[in-house]
């Protein structure tokens, strides 16, 4: 980690030299870089640094101290949400003890950037391994996501030897914050959906004069990977995506309400079978609803940061998450409060559910024949997390993706893999590429 370090810090010492306007973020109440945009007419590249004034985090802990809580669910379980204890002892804990300031430090130790594309500034962490010959990867996250979910995969991927790896297996890690996500820009028109967003991260990457590289991406991630590949994205050379685009039409067509597929596998009924239940119980409300009326739900997770927590919480790849309990259990209560605050403290809350709408007319992000898998010809490698969202069955995978080079079910892990297991969520992008260099 030392080595690491220090090779960040030239790194940023370097970039600092070239560059000497920084960018400062002020919080919510002033999400703009100290430039006027910072690269509005050009594509150049700037530092960028983050301190939120004392008064937003002074703001923030008077309205968690100041929140109305509804009353009790009248179930023993968490079919009706969030549940009013486990949430009030959280928020009790983010209004008292909880310290961003320190996940402000860990992220200025790192080389962090923006850029202006197609009119947005594109915030992102830009960390060069030591190893030759280093794999350039640019990772993209989902919602309720951010880069939170990723710092712990940056020291294996980067530094391979010092985790399990060999050092001919090192990548130069990309980790961009979507538009509307975090310290990015927030799009001001419409049009930005996951075919966009990987049309800019091809134009993020040739800014940084990487012309072979790889991507990785989970939820909204996987989506955004998928369209890199399909527009075969210059330089583009593979893909690895967790909660991939598999499920087959006639699949799809049962999740619908039509009949199950006849001569199906135990394994794909059951699949199909867990989606279904998966609707029935809810899972997918806020998809729904961010999908039709993100501004609605900006109201309230604008006004109220207990309101924001718990329609994070909502999604079901928290469902297995025990707030903390466990403290040396990733995410930890930090962990999670890190990415929840993030969104607070950027007022991303009704910017990044737009994602959710602009993507409606394109459909599920797991259904192939909406994110046409068949026209990608780029090789794809996936990895199962058996505490996902779904499972998708080899069977599926191999329709999917014509040129499906790496398929592998591991034994943990969800649907944060890169922040619940990031020494196995690295050591599978390690495999997963490996025959890439190669060749």
């Amino acid at each position: 980690m030392d080595r690491m370090a220090e090779d960040i810090n030239q790194d940023r010492r370097r970039l600092l030299a070239a560059v000497t306007t920084g960018v400062v973020v002020a919080g919510a109440a002033i999400l703009l870089p100290s430039l006027p945009s910072a690269a509005a007419s050009s594509d150049a590249i700037h530092p960028f640094h983050i301190h939120v004034p004392k008064k937003e985090l002074i703001d923030l802990r008077k309205r968690l101290a100041a929140t109305r809580w509804p009353d009790k669910e009248t179930v023993a379980d968490q079919s009706q949400g969030a549940q009013l204890a486990k949430l009030r002892g959280l928020v009790q804990y983010w209004g008292t003890d909880y310290d961003w300031r320190k996940i402000e430090a860990k992220l200025n130790a790192l080389p962090q950037f923006i850029t202006n594309i197609d009119g947005t500034d594109i915030h992102f962490i830009h960390v060069r391994s030591r190893g030759k010959n280093a794999l350039p990867l640019i990772i993209s996250h989902g919602w309720p996501g951010s880069i939170i979910e990723q710092l712990k995969i940056i020291g294996p991927l980067t530094d391979p030897t010092a985790h399990g790896g060999s050092a001919e297996e090192a990548f130069d890690v990309v980790i961009p914050s979507l538009p509307g996500f975090g310290f990015s820009g927030k799009p001001t028109g419409t049009g930005w959906d996951p075919d966009h967003i990987a049309r800019a991260w091809a134009e993020l990457m040739k800014r940084l004069g990487y012309t072979n590289y790889v991507a990785q991406g989970g939820d909204w991630g996987s989506a955004i990977c998928n369209s890199m590949a399909r527009q075969s994205a210059p330089g583009l050379r593979g893909i690895h995506v967790n909660l991939p685009a598999t499920v087959p039409p006639e699949a799809a067509a049962a999740l619908g309400g039509g009949p199950l597929p006849a001569g199906i596998s135990d394994q794909e009924r059951a699949v199909i079978e867990a989606l279904m239940m998966s609707g029935k119980n809810g899972n997918l409300a806020y998809f729904t609803m961010m999908s039709a009326r993100p501004q609605t739900v900006g109201y309230g997770t604008t006004d109220s940061p207990a309101g924001l927590a718990a329609w994070v919480l909502v999604h079901p790849g928290f469902s297995h998450w025990s707030y903390g309990a466990d403290p040396e259990n990733s995410p930890t209560k930090d962990d999670v409060l890190h990415n929840i605050t993030l969104y607070w403290l950027t007022n991303t809350g009704a910017s990044s559910a737009r994602l959710y709408w602009e993507n409606g007319p394109h459909g599920s992000i797991i259904f192939a024949a909406a994110q046409r898998t068949s026209e990608i010809s780029l090789p794809v490698a996936i990895t199962v997390f058996p505490e996902d969202v779904y499972k998708p069955p080899e069977t599926w995978a191999r329709r999917a993706y014509p040129n499906l080079t790496y398929f592998h079910e591991v034994d943990r892990g969800g649907h944060f893999a890169a922040w619940e297991q990031p020494e196995l969520f690295s050591a599978e992008l390690r495999a997963a590429f490996r025959a890439l260099r190669q060749a």
